[in-house]
């Protein structure tokens, strides 16, 4: 088989073959995973809300359990990539299933804080084994930046619901609801592919000769470029993370008015649905790596309209803009991994990339604000995490535009 470093490739396609993950029932239980896998740390600001209200944690116990769960994500992520190729999924998903409701169930016995911090630990480590088996399942498909596609379009509506349903519930209600969503979900677990169709980071592309003949052709991708994109994530998060963790706070201190902050966050979400929109279009012609270099610049830039006074304009700007953007960045970077990866071994690990880089930025950005440093150091750190992700990005597409152009080009 030809090495993803010996040479350079013919110009063609990828070619992914359609298999059993691009069913509609493969498809539905991964959205439906992914979906309630995200829901977990979409709902942290709620939820922590109501450790705070009804179980009279403190600010910072809260943030260490809420640190817990995105830490115990990360940990499940990277068990779930070990374990994918190796034994049946269902069986993995099903122990997910397992840590996840024996953990949330043993919340509404054990209410103190440090009980709680170690169940939330182990929560999130069933929920990080049942995200990552979803988005690995997703990643398979022949259009993976597509599917991903689905799921940020639905994840819109579905965290629209999730902050006005939980805020009326009481903490156990709260658990009872993941647990009854957890279960519910076995039902359909014969719906996921047990096994990946595509070994580990092989290539298959679709080469035309002169003749108008088709030929595919097999490469083996260098196993760093995977690593590579991972840490891009970790950075991309390391901005997401921190921006919406601070930009209500920043506009607030900035002396705006919290109704129109509050009114203009909400408008702002729907940016998001019509960036999903936009970033199918434009992948369909372009291909991701591309449209993804350019985005996290915009996105880079998006951030920076912080720095400095902060007036309603910059705000409306900087925050549309974000919306718009940060979806645009999930789809490619989604997709991208999963062309570089249809087995799903590296794809499983997104999650944890993720969940870390939502950790480490608030927390640096904390520490930037304890040495007042203001929000001004939070926003360059935004902005300069983006642009970080830029550059691996970009490392790796000029790579292999000399070594597998279609992978470079991929849509």
């Amino acid at each position: 088989m030809d090495d993803g470093n010996s040479g350079s490739t013919p110009q063609g396609k990828l070619f992914h073959e359609k298999t059993i993950f691009d069913g509609w029932r493969s498809i539905t239980v991964a959205l439906y995973m992914a979906l309630l896998g995200y829901a977990v740390v979409v709902g942290i600001p709620v939820i922590s809300s109501a450790w705070v209200d009804l179980l009279g944690f403190t600010e910072v116990q809260v943030g260490r359990v809420a640190g817990a769960d995105l830490g115990g994500l990360s940990i499940g992520s990277l068990i779930a990539s070990l374990l994918l190729n190796r034994i049946n999924r269902r069986i993995i998903v099903l122990v997910g299933i397992i840590m996840a409701v024996a953990a949330n169930g043993l919340c509404m016995v054990f209410v103190d804080y440090e009980p709680t911090l170690w169940l939330r630990g182990l929560a999130g480590i069933g929920s990080g084994i049942y995200t990552s088996v979803a988005i690995a399942t997703l990643g398979g498909t022949a259009r993976p930046a597509r599917a991903f596609n689905m799921m940020l379009f639905a994840f819109a509506f579905t965290q629209a619901a999730e902050m006005q349903v939980l805020p009326q519930m009481s903490m156990n209600g709260i658990y009872g609801l993941f647990i009854s969503l957890y279960l519910f979900s076995i039902l359909f677990l014969h719906w996921l592919p047990a096994h990946a169709v595509h070994k580990e980071v092989d290539i298959d592309i679709d080469i035309e000769n002169e003749q108008h003949q088709h030929q595919h052709l097999h490469k083996q991708l260098s196993k760093f470029i995977p690593w590579f994109c991972l840490g891009a994530v970790f950075f991309t998060y390391v901005n997401i993370g921190t921006y919406w963790t601070y930009i209500e706070l920043a506009t607030v201190s900035a002396g705006l008015d919290e109704i129109m902050i509050g009114e203009t966050l909400v408008m702002a979400s729907f940016m998001s649905l019509v960036g999903c929109f936009v970033a199918t279009v434009i992948s369909d012609r372009v291909g991701l790596s591309r449209p993804l270099l350019i985005a996290l610049n915009f996105v880079a830039l998006s951030a920076f309209l912080m720095v400095g006074d902060i007036s309603e304009n910059t705000f409306l700007l900087s925050v549309f803009g974000f919306n718009f953007l940060w979806i645009f960045v999930d789809v490619y970077q989604m997709g991208t991994m999963s062309n570089f990866d249809p087995s799903g071994k590296y794809v499983a690990l997104i999650p944890g990339a993720q969940g870390v880089g939502q950790i480490v930025g608030p927390n640096l950005a904390a520490t930037l604000l304890s040495y007042e440093l203001g929000y001004d150091s939070v926003f360059i750190m935004c902005a300069c995490s983006s642009i970080i992700g830029m550059l691996i990005y970009a490392f790796v597409y000029m790579r292999l535009r000399r070594t597998i152009p279609a992978l470079a080009d991929a849509a």
